[in-house]
């Protein structure tokens, strides 16, 4: 029984000032008239009824799902009381989710990622279920296939022969690899054996819960207890103990760890939509490249991304991202944008 678990509370610090700690990117209209989460959940329910889809988010977002999506059941919101990473976040999902299927295969999704090829998609997502009903030890990866160097995404090397399952290829995976510097993504693209990592994954919940306790010991001794309350007191347990599990990423937890792990290579047009830049890539654009709303005006100036309420005239500027909001303005150049997550601490 194929399950989704749709992550999101991060807080897309990258897109200072629109998202904020208060209402982050995965609750914004970034790329048209849905937000990114809302985007999320009518791309899954093109394979599964808003039953089997759960989003697990922090306290503080829970009112922000109800009203994004007022269709999807209480029960299929996890709270997770403080920020621990993925690692714990996933595993305390598994066992809530085992409650209802117990026999539950989990395909865990950012809510924040842009898919053109929705089909495709839920063709990949259907294939490596089948995948692991046939091999429930294993887990899938989905990694996307580079088209450019890109130094904000990490990367997995795969290497093996190459099985087929209906329409995709899934292959062996090598190795999980950090965000590299230029001349190492460079290196990566022309080598044809890597693909973007974008933090989907397929695998049985039991698996998961096993590899966490084979792994993560304490983490999953902590859930256990947690899964085992009765529901009246499993909030109030849970807020308790809760902060006690160790705050670490899936992929530092497990992955680097476990053993039988395979990827999908997606080509389905994806993209993390993590960045201002990102944003360039699927907006109109004028003839000197400028990204604008109706209140921009330009003069000799080119490669600019101009977000603003009030009026702007850019006079002979070039690669500026320009945001304006209720309390902030923002004015970055594009090629340090990575910094405005460390740069926006000095007055937030």
């Amino acid at each position: 029984m194929l399950c989704a678990l749709i992550m999101a509370g991060g807080k897309g610090t990258r897109f200072w000032p629109l998202s904020t700690e208060e209402k982050p990117k995965q609750f914004l209209k970034l790329l048209g008239e849905n937000t990114m989460i809302q985007m999320t959940v009518k791309r899954v329910e093109k394979l599964l009824p808003i039953e089997r889809i759960f989003v697990v988010t922090a306290k503080q977002y829970v009112s922000l799902v109800k009203e994004q999506l007022p269709n999807l059941p209480d029960r299929n919101i996890i709270v997770e009381p403080v920020g621990k990473n993925t690692a714990p976040c996933i595993a305390l999902s598994a066992f809530i989710i085992k409650k209802y299927y117990q026999d539950a295969n989990i395909a865990v999704l950012p809510s924040d990622h842009l898919i053109k090829d929705e089909e495709k998609f839920i063709q990949v997502l259907a294939d490596a279920d089948k995948f692991i009903k046939e091999k429930p030890k294993a887990i899938v990866t989905i990694g996307m296939t580079p088209d450019r160097p890109e130094t904000g995404y990490g990367y997995i090397k795969y290497s093996g022969n190459k099985i087929e399952v209906n329409s995709s290829q899934i292959i062996s995976v090598e190795a999980f690899v950090e965000k590299p510097n230029l001349e190492k993504a460079k290196e990566y693209l022309s080598s044809g054996q890597y693909l973007w990592n974008g933090g989907m994954f397929i695998w049985k919940a039991d698996n998961i819960l096993n590899l966490t306790r084979e792994y993560l010991n304490e983490t999953y001794n902590i859930l256990s207890e947690i899964a085992a309350t009765k529901e009246e007191h499993f909030e109030e347990n849970l807020e308790k103990k809760y902060n006690e599990v160790q705050g670490i990423s899936v992929d530092y937890g497990i992955m680097e760890n476990a053993k039988d792990i395979y990827v999908i290579p997606g080509d389905f047009g994806w993209d993390d939509v993590g960045n201002w830049s990102s944003i360039e890539r699927y907006s109109k654009r004028d003839n000197n490249d400028n990204v604008k709303n109706g209140n921009s005006y330009f003069y000799n100036s080119s490669g600019n991304i101009v977000v603003t309420n009030k009026k702007v005239l850019l006079n002979n500027i070039d690669n500026l991202i320009i945001v304006e909001t209720d309390d902030y303005i923002l004015v970055s150049s594009k090629d340090r944008e990575q910094e405005i997550k460390i740069a926006k601490d000095l007055i937030s």
